[in-house]
């Protein structure tokens, strides 16, 4: 694989930038900030993901249409996601128009005019987003999940809020969160793309010169503790019964996250012949959905196995399941079986890599939560260097049934 080189400079106002040049007629813009759902207070539950959504209905010189007419235009995509610590806003557009899309970005995040009646009809679409969610319980339970092992941690809350939390909001409520959270020095620019760099440099310096002052969100933002396991089953009116289980893991600074990415990835990853397909769906026919899932956070993390099955596979899913995760915790992996394993991550994260969106997206977002971006050899050298003896540590730490929480929707 290529050596991949990265440009890196740092506006006066603490704007961090990253850019990678490429050969390619298509670019990739993203503006991160450091503030998600995890930072609301509790009387702002789903505000980030409403400012994400808000930041578009008009600026000091654009209303909604013409803002979301700038890239759409010139055949080009603008979108924003909201985590629970980072929101985003990015666009993919045709090389020649960089500065089209630097501009429009300053524009929509440093002068929204967050006007009163855009806000009150956004507030309809997301709580038609949230009562979507709420008919899919395949998505609904990652949440609800979510809130059964962080308890009342902010952690806990999912990023769309509720109803009457979505309807309390206002023009004086978002620009309180913007003021404590929206600082230039929690904030990052990556770029993917065929642009000179002293010319990109030049389009970003003079917009965005802003100086929005330093900010106390490292502080403000308590680290999760205190995790206790807990088991809930809610009927639903669902054809499936879907089930949770998990543990708390590494955070994502975490010198051990590698190998529980890998260990995730044996269990449960996208490749056909990880251990939880293969024995629930290829030997027993119990279900046709199972995956796992390993989210870092700055403070902690989580990893989670999800199942969907008929309810008369419930106790055999979860057996078997239990099962897979005793013999990881029991047995180290053989040589031929790590080397294996390694292969097929390193061959996973290549391909990701690949995609030249989600190879900006990773930039930023490694910019933002560590400062820094880790290259291709690099990663690859953490990969090649795990050994079963650690692998067996980690699967002991984190993969004990008697740790899991479960949370299971049992169709009625």
């Amino acid at each position: 694989m290529q050596e991949e080189y990265f440009e890196r400079w740092t506006l006066p106002n603490g704007i961090r930038c990253i850019h990678k040049e490429v050969n390619s007629p298509v670019a990739h813009l993203g503006f991160f900030v450091n503030m998600g759902s995890r930072d609301e207070m509790p009387d702002e539950h789903g505000l980030a993901h409403f400012i994400e959504h808000v930041i578009f209905k008009g600026t000091s010189k654009r209303k909604a249409y013409h803002v979301l007419s700038r890239m759409e235009d010139i055949g080009g995509e603008l979108n924003a996601y909201t985590t629970k610590e980072e929101t985003v806003v990015h666009a993919t557009f045709l090389s020649e128009h960089y500065s089209r899309a630097v501009e429009l970005f300053n524009d929509i995040v440093f002068h929204s005019t967050f006007p009163a009646k855009e806000l009150e009809k956004e507030k309809s679409v997301i709580v038609d987003e949230i009562n979507s969610y709420l008919d899919s319980p395949s998505e609904m339970i990652f949440d609800d999940f979510d809130e059964l092992v962080f308890a009342k941690d902010s952690l806990g809350r999912g990023t769309l809020g509720t109803p009457d939390s979505v309807y309390s909001f206002n023009e004086k409520s978002v620009r309180q969160f913007l003021k404590r959270g929206y600082r230039t020095d929690q904030m990052v620019i990556a770029s993917v793309g065929k642009i000179n760099l002293n010319k990109l440099k030049k389009m970003i310096d003079q917009n965005f010169s802003e100086e929005l002052g330093s900010s106390d969100l490292v502080t403000a933002r308590s680290s999760f503790s205190g995790y206790k396991p807990a088991r809930l089953e809610e009927q639903k009116s669902n054809y499936q019964t879907h089930l949770m289980m998990g543990n708390v893991a590494y955070a994502s600074g975490h010198d051990d996250r590698i190998g529980m990415f890998l260990l995730s990835n044996i269990l449960g990853g996208p490749g056909m012949n990880a251990r939880l397909h293969m024995s629930l769906r290829e030997r027993h026919g119990y279900t046709y959905n199972v995956e796992t899932n390993y989210s870092t956070y700055s403070d902690t993390g989580l990893f989670s196995i999800y199942l969907g099955m008929d309810e008369k596979y419930l106790k055999k899913c979860i057996d078997l399941t239990h099962k897979e995760l005793r013999l990881l915790r029991e047995k180290g992996l053989g040589t031929l079986q790590l080397h294996k394993a390694k292969q097929q991550l390193l061959g996973q994260v290549a391909i990701g890599q690949e995609n030249n969106q989600s190879q900006m997206l990773g930039i930023g977002k490694s910019i933002l939560a560590f400062d820094e971006v880790r290259t291709w050899k690099e990663i690859a050298l953490q990969i090649e260097g795990l050994t079963s003896s650690q692998l067996l540590k980690i699967a002991n730490e984190v993969l004990n049934e008697k740790d899991f929480s479960y949370l299971i929707y049992k169709s009625k």
